[in-house]
């Protein structure tokens, strides 16, 4: 049976931030030269996050000797980064404000920002006074609430249907079915954005529990198992309609995870995925503010704006996260 500790779960985020990063590269850098990258497809790549750790929370919550134990992990992993990205942006971004030093730190804005960003509920306070034109400062952080929210669902779930219950499989498709007409019952009313919140991306999330939770079958059905998934998933996107999709998805992005064992040793020098996804939207926007992709070649610009998250994910886990983990 396979090690369930020796998969490539470190390369498989590190794609998937990097295709969130360019799928927002397209869009923030407001180049019409890079517009291609727009189609970078970044709603997937969210989703698939979830699956990584709908898989990796459930095994973290059954192997932690306490609640506490798991909940000190949980919030070590996802807080400190999350904190820093916050106060960062406050202080560093009130450089590009078009307001003084003196507006911009006694505008109460600012003070709205940081409660309710430093709380995950960024969706009450997006801005910064005078920063990007008063627009979004970090849209990429609207899938922590989600995923802190699902922190705190997984011991609650487990409570629900315990560690060894029977009919843990059956509660979890219970749960996948209401999520799922929540999901398709919003992008039928054309609120995409609504549908993707906490209820809508939990089919996604439970996809990867329900993986974790049958995984000696899986690894012995993986190579069927994938086969009728991207069948599965091709039929939903000919239909318009997510129905075994999400669970399918789970399957693929898991197949991945436990094939191609020459990836196994992808994360040996640091887990950078976290900072690049949480610094990269506003890195991205303040080369954007300054007109970096405009005055110069676009290309270039991109690729410089690449290394520099990359540059600031590295040293986010090396000088920063890595000290609470």
């Amino acid at each position: 049976m396979q090690d369930i500790t020796k998969n490539n779960f470190d390369f498989i985020r590190v794609l998937l931030a990097f295709i969130v990063f360019v799928g927002h590269l397209g869009v923030l850098s407001q180049s019409p030269k890079l517009a291609i990258l727009m189609y970078s497809p970044v709603e997937i790549a969210v989703f698939a996050f979830f699956i990584v750790s709908g898989f990796l929370i459930a095994r973290s919550y059954e192997r932690s000797s306490s609640l506490l134990s798991y909940a000190k992990k949980r919030f070590n992993r996802i807080v400190p980064g999350y904190l820093l990205v916050v106060f960062l942006c406050a202080i560093l971004l009130s450089l590009l404000s078009t307001l003084s030093f003196s507006e911009y730190f006694g505008s109460s804005e600012l003070y709205k920002y940081l409660f309710w960003n430093s709380i995950f509920m960024n969706f009450k306070a997006p801005t910064l006074p005078g920063v990007f034109h008063n627009q979004a400062v970090n849209g990429a952080l609207w899938t922590l609430k989600i995923e802190v929210c699902y922190y705190i669902a997984v011991p609650l779930m487990f409570l629900f249907f315990g560690k060894n219950n029977k009919y843990r499989n059956i509660s979890l498709i219970i749960f996948y079915f209401v999520s799922l007409i929540y999901l398709n019952s919003f992008r039928m009313m054309g609120k995409e954005e609504i549908s993707r919140q906490i209820p809508g991306a939990l089919c996604y999330f439970i996809g990867g529990m329900l993986v974790y939770f049958n995984f000696e079958k899986f690894i012995k059905h993986k190579n069927l198992l994938f086969i009728i998934a991207l069948i599965t998933v091709w039929i939903d996107l000919i239909l318009n309609i997510r129905l075994f999709s999400p669970i399918m998805i789970s399957v693929i992005v898991l197949y991945i995870a436990y094939s191609f064992k020459f990836l196994n040793n992808f994360g040996k020098y640091g887990d950078f995925t976290y900072g690049i996804y949480i610094f990269h939207f506003p890195i991205i926007k303040t080369f954007t503010a300054l007109g970096l992709f405009e005055n110069y070649n676009p290309y270039l610009m991109a690729v410089v704006c690449m290394l520099v998250v990359i540059g600031v994910g590295v040293s986010s886990w090396h000088f920063y996260e890595k000290k609470f983990l």
